[in-house]
């Protein structure tokens, strides 16, 4: 019995896991796929992004400028 102690935690979770994919029926696509606007929020979501990253190499820089002029 000790040994089947760490064996049920772990098949209720498989089966807790696995069960919603059995039962699922068969979906059209979303709301935001159907339409196509998905792709719109993917290229936003990299444009922000790419701002942002942009951004933090222009304020290294920046700090970089800010550090390089300091006296100690």
């Amino acid at each position: 019995m000790n040994k089947y102690r760490k064996i049920i935690p772990l098949l209720t979770v498989a089966i807790l896991a696995f069960a919603p994919s059995a039962f699922a029926q068969t979906q059209e696509p979303d709301f935001m796929r159907s339409l196509g606007k998905i792709y719109v929020v993917i290229a936003v979501i990299v444009a922000i992004f790419i701002g942002i990253v942009i951004f933090l190499i222009y304020l290294d820089r920046r700090l970089t400028k800010l550090e390089d002029t300091q006296e100690f």
